[in-house]
């Protein structure tokens, strides 16, 4: 992002409005998505116990619905998305989420859709990733990778990150200050 974009998002989460995203920005955006989740907060803490007591085992299958979003513009490698496979308990949330964002100015960033639900550890780890449960998506990879630091390299707009958290789920890039394509529903 440019001076002038930090410059406004700083304006619109409440942090000194200086260009420079440092902690007192970090943590100003944390308050700003936190404020915007619901009070009681839906979705399990990230510990495996808790995942595992709320989403079941990791790679259960039996859990994953197809959630249909036809006419939201997804599209994965440039070809239409109809259905989303992705846990029972996060579908109407990320239906929701989806189609909020396909109705405003960010819509674009559904043709970046990166996929939900992948049977596999956390990248660089052994524990199961949330994807493994279907309870996370990613998004425009390509300008939002995993060591990318958000705001200053990667590009997700802080509106798609307020669309998530209006529904509790946690946005990768604004929390760990990395990896802003990706969303969990997680504490």
């Amino acid at each position: 992002m440019t001076e002038n974009e930090i410059i406004e998002m700083q304006k619109r989460i409440g942090a000194e409005p200086d260009g420079f995203w440092g902690p007192a920005s970090i943590s100003a955006c944390k308050k700003h998505l936190r404020a915007l989740m619901p009070a009681i907060n839906p979705w399990p803490t990230t510990d495996q116990e808790s995942l595992t007591r709320f989403y079941g085992a990791a790679g259960d299958e039996s859990q994953l619905i197809n959630l249909n979003v036809e006419g939201l513009g997804l599209l994965y490698a440039g070809k239409p998305v109809r259905t989303v496979r992705c846990h029972d308990k996060v579908s109407g949330s990320l239906y929701r989420i989806l189609s909020s964002i396909s109705k405003g100015p960010h819509a674009s960033l559904l043709k970046k859709y990166e996929g939900v639900y992948a049977n596999r550890p956390m990248r660089g780890g052994s524990k199961p990733s949330l994807h493994a449960r279907g309870a996370a998506i990613d998004l425009a990879a390509a300008t939002n990778g995993n060591h990318v630091s958000w705001p200053v390299k990667a590009t997700m707009p802080l509106e798609v990150m307020e669309e998530f958290s209006k529904e509790g789920w946690v946005s990768a890039g604004a929390f760990w200050g990395r990896d802003g394509m990706h969303y969990e529903a997680t504490k």
